[in-house]
């Protein structure tokens, strides 16, 4: 059962109207397509439609999900892993299937998602990918004990890790709204 309204082009004006806007002809929508933002009949999908509840708010997330996603220094596949480690930590469908295209599209594999997903342990080969994955978990957890710290920075420095962690809260935001409005 759903929670929310979806709000159609049609229904919207001033703030609301100039929020989907700035979403749907914003960096999201430019390059590959690799999951719909928008319905056939012009519905926000996953988070975005909320977004326009509080159109202020709404742009505020919007704008930090694509400063996390379009200007971070996390390479394409650091960024989907801790992206697909919230969804798997909340569950979040959206969020798995969306980054999992994405994620694929930046070079994971079907066994490193698999991995991912199942919070199973994955080898991998490039130690600042590996520590994003230790602190992406730990993080989703709820806290960096010492020793992961001591095992993640380095290889990572103290402005990935804040890229890091910003990018976890934002997405587990979206998952904790997803959830609440049965997205």
């Amino acid at each position: 059962m759903t929670r929310q309204h979806a709000f159609t082009p049609a229904e919207l004006g001033g703030d609301r109207l100039a929020l989907y806007r700035s979403i749907t002809e914003g960096p999201r929508a430019k390059g590959p397509r690799l999951f719909a933002l928008v319905s056939d009949d012009g519905v926000l999908q996953g988070p975005f439609n909320e977004f326009l509840l509080r159109p202020a708010l709404g742009d505020a997330l919007q704008r930090l999900g694509a400063a996390v996603r379009y200007e971070g220094a996390l390479s394409g596949r650091s960024r989907e892993m801790a992206i697909l480690v919230v969804a798997a930590h909340w569950d979040s469908a959206f969020e798995r299937t969306a980054h999992e295209a994405v994620g694929r599209a930046a070079g994971l594999t079907d066994a490193e998602l698999d991995a991912i997903a199942a919070g199973a342990p994955l080898d991998l080969g490039d130690p600042v990918e590996a520590a994003v994955l230790r602190l992406a978990r730990a993080l989703a957890a709820g806290d960096v004990d010492d020793a992961t710290w001591a095992a993640c920075v380095p290889p990572l420095d103290r402005e990935t890790v804040f890229e890091l962690t910003t990018l976890v809260g934002y997405y587990a935001t979206l998952a904790l709204q997803m959830r609440a409005f049965r997205v």
